[in-house]
C-alpha cells in the first residue's frame, strides 16, 4: 500500500479499523497473507515518536494486524488508538521518548474486546493521515499515525465525528436512548452543494451553489411546517464546506437521512429534469461519472479532501460496509422520492434513478442520496428551478416522498407511525 493510499482523512480514521473488522469477518482480502486475525497480536517492537514541525508522529510495529480505530478526547486532549486486541505484555510506556505535544502515554484494557493506547497531548492535535500496512513475507504489521495541530473547534468537530462510528467501547460513546423512527420526529440533513470559493456550475450569472441554498432554505421550512422532521442544514449561507465538513454535519446531527442538493451542468446540455443518485462503485452512465468526479475535484480546489480514488482493499470493505448497513434503506429513499416526484407530475431524467460514487455519500450509517433538482445547462430546467411556483412544486413532491419513506421504514421495523 502507498503512502497516498495509507493517508486518510481523519474522520474516515476510525472506519478503516471497522472494515477490517468486517473484512475479517466476511472473508474480504486485506494486505495481510492469510494468517488468524483473531489471534492475538503483541508489540514486536517499541513504539517510536517522531516531532516535527508542527507535527507528531506516532509507529507501532506489531506481529499481525489487527483491527483498529482512532478518537480523540479532551480534558485533557488526548489521541486514542484502539486495537481489537492487542497484547500489551512487555510493552514499556516509559521507554517511548516523548516530546513535542506528546505529555505521556498510557496503554490498558478498554473493555468490551478493546485494547487502547491513549496519547495525552498539551493542545488540540487532530488525525492527519492514519494507516496500518503489513509486510507480505512476514505478516508483521506496522501502524502510523500523524497528529497535527487544530483549532479547538476543529478538535471538537473531529472528536464528534470520530465518535459517531459504529462499535465504540462504551467508555467512548454513550448511545443516546431515544424513541424509534416514527415515534418522534425524523432528522433529515440536507445539503446544499458547493458554497463560496466554489460555485459550482453557472449560467446566466446564476450560480448552481445559489439556486440549490435557495431551494434548500425553502424545503427545510416545508419539512418543518408538517411537525413531523427536524432538520438541519450543512450551510446556511453563501460559504465553503468541505465534503469532509458535510459528513460530519449528518453524523454530529443522528441524521435519518441525507439529502444533497445540486443543480448541475452537463457538456452536451442534453440532459434534462431531475436526476436521482446513490452511491456505488461503478456509475450508471459517463455523465454520472463525470458529475461525481466534478463533486470532488471541486471540494479539493476549494480546501477539502478528496476522499475518492482508493482502490486499496479498506476502501473496497468501506463500499461494501455502506451497502450492507444502509444500501435496502437508500434504495426505499430513491424509490419513494421518485415516485413522489413522478406522482407530481414534474419532470424527470429518462433515467431518473442513478448511481455514481459521489463521495458526500460515503457516509455508512445515514441513508444518503444526491437529488439534481435540475440542470443548469439545460434552458428548460434553467426556467423551472428560477421559478418559485415550480419550486413549491417541487418541494412538496420531496416531503410527500420523504413521509413515503418514514412510513416504509416502521413497516419494516414493525412499528407504527406516533
Amino acid at each position: 500500500m502507498t503512502r497516498e493510499n495509507r493517508s486518510r482523512l481523519a474522520v474516515w480514521a476510525g472506519l478503516v479499523g471497522l472494515a477490517m473488522a468486517i473484512a475479517c469477518l466476511l472473508g474480504a482480502p486485506t494486505a495481510a497473507p492469510a494468517q488468524d486475525l483473531a489471534g492475538l497480536a503483541r508489540t514486536s517492537g517499541p513504539a517510536r515518536i517522531e516531532t516535527g514541525w508542527r507535527a507528531l508522529t506516532l509507529t507501532l510495529p506489531l506481529t499481525q494486524p489487527v483491527p483498529w480505530r482512532t478518537r480523540l478526547m479532551d480534558d485533557p486532549h488526548r489521541a486514542v488508538i484502539d486495537f481489537r486486541t492487542v497484547d500489551w505484555t512487555g510493552f514499556d510506556p516509559d521507554a517511548v521518548t516523548l516530546g513535542g505535544a506528546a505529555q505521556a502515554i498510557r496503554v490498558g484494557d478498554a473493555g468490551g474486546g478493546w485494547s487502547r493506547m491513549v496519547i495525552e497531548l498539551d493542545r488540540p492535535m487532530g488525525f492527519a493521515e492514519a494507516g496500518l500496512t503489513s509486510d507480505p513475507a512476514t505478516g508483521a504489521a506496522e501502524l502510523r499515525v500523524v497528529l497535527r495541530p487544530v483549532s479547538d473547534t476543529d478538535f471538537a468537530a473531529q472528536m464528534a465525528a470520530l465518535a459517531a462510528t459504529d462499535g465504540a467501547p462504551t467508555d467512548v460513546l454513550r448511545a443516546r436512548a431515544e424513541p424509534p423512527l416514527g415515534q418522534r420526529r425524523t432528522v433529515v440533513v440536507l445539503d446544499p452543494g458547493h458554497g463560496g470559493v466554489d460555485p459550482g456550475a453557472s449560467y446566466e450569472g446564476v450560480s448552481e451553489a445559489q439556486v440549490v441554498l435557495i431551494f434548500a432554505l425553502e424545503l427545510a421550512e416545508d419539512l418543518r411546517r408538517t411537525g413531523r422532521y427536524d432538520v438541519v442544514l450543512t450551510r446556511d449561507s453563501d460559504r465553503f464546506v468541505s465534503l469532509e465538513g458535510r459528513i460530519t454535519v449528518a453524523h454530529e446531527a443522528r441524521a435519518d437521512v441525507f439529502v444533497s442538493l445540486h443543480a448541475d451542468a452537463v457538456e452536451d446540455g442534453q440532459a434534462v429534469g431531475a436526476t436521482l443518485y446513490t452511491l456505488a462503485e461503478e456509475a450508471t452512465d459517463a455523465a454520472g461519472a463525470a458529475l461525481a468526479e466534478r463533486h470532488d475535484r471541486d471540494d479539493l480546489l476549494g480546501g477539502g479532501v478528496d476522499l475518492t480514488g482508493t482502490d486499496d482493499s479498506v476502501a473496497a470493505v468501506l463500499m461494501e460496509m455502506a451497502r450492507v448497513q444502509t444500501g435496502p434503506a437508500t434504495d426505499r429513499l430513491a424509490r419513494a422520492l421518485v415516485g413522489a416526484i413522478r406522482a407530481s407530475g414534474l419532470r424527470m431524467h429518462r433515467h431518473p434513478w442513478q448511481q455514481a460514487a459521489f463521495s458526500v455519500l460515503k457516509s455508512p450509517s445515514v441513508p444518503s442520496a444526491l437529488l439534481e433538482v435540475g440542470f443548469l445547462s439545460s434552458p428548460h430546467d434553467r426556467g423551472r428551478i428560477r421559478d418559485v411556483r415550480w419550486r413549491q412544486q417541487m418541494e412538496a413532491a420531496l416531503v410527500r416522498g420523504l413521509d413515503d419513506w418514514v412510513a416504509g421504514e416502521v413497516a419494516q421495523q414493525g412499528l407504527r407511525l406516533r
